[in-house]
């Protein structure tokens, strides 16, 4: 997204382009690699970035300890393997819900059959649940995390604009997804005390989804 590049731009950074697709991705880098001399920080799929990401759900039981549920976004699933795995550790009692777009829902598919799966389309206004599921991440969110939630670009939308309008929070669609999985499953959810992993921001403001 446009706000994403102007930040990056905006830090200092250099931004080099790749289709997006997970091949593309994957040669771009190893490109860069070879060139700079670098060396790769994987932003999900490495067990210092899950440990890193765990520190989320320790600062929410900090807060809530007797939460029933907590909802996730799931992309390459650091964030929510990071959660899921602290959680289950301190208190296997709470449960552990990823949520997905079904226009990118690796994870999902990879969860019904046992073994990783490519996404076949990554055309979802989630810019940032677009990746590929981990070789890493996939074994603990496989044993640790109740289900995998897939919503539409509508409820993904709707839930967003919620946000906006209720609590008057700035959330970007890759995040907004936890409560459109909490909207969509009513049932499974009422009466529970359910933290909602909502962490992202970046929004163009010039291109609103409604």
């Amino acid at each position: 997204s446009k706000i994403k590049v102007n930040n990056v731009i905006r830090n200092g950074g250099d931004i080099v382009w790749c289709e997006p697709n997970q091949i593309s991705r994957e040669n771009t880098l190893k490109n860069l690699l070879l060139k700079t001399k670098g060396i790769m920080i994987h932003p999900y799929n490495d067990l210092k970035i899950i440990a890193g990401q765990a520190t989320v759900a320790k600062e929410i039981l900090l807060d809530i300890p007797d939460l029933d549920a907590i909802v996730c976004p799931v992309s390459g699933g650091g964030l929510l393997s990071g959660i899921s795995s602290y959680v289950k550790n301190i208190n296997p009692n709470i449960l552990i819900y990823g949520a997905e777009p079904t226009e990118a829902d690796d994870t999902y598919r990879s969860i019904k059959v046992g073994k990783i799966q490519s996404n076949k389309k990554t055309n979802t206004i989630c810019d940032g649940l677009r990746a590929q599921v981990g070789t890493i991440t996939f074994p603990i969110i496989q044993s640790y995390v109740e289900e995998v939630i897939t919503l539409t670009e509508k409820e993904i939308i709707e839930s967003m604009k919620m946000i906006w309008e209720r609590m008057k929070i700035v959330v970007e669609p890759s995040c907004s997804i936890t409560l459109a999985a909490v909207l969509k499953s009513r049932d499974r959810f009422s009466g529970k005390k359910v933290g909602l992993i909502i962490s992202g921001g970046n929004v163009d403001l010039e291109r609103l989804p409604w």
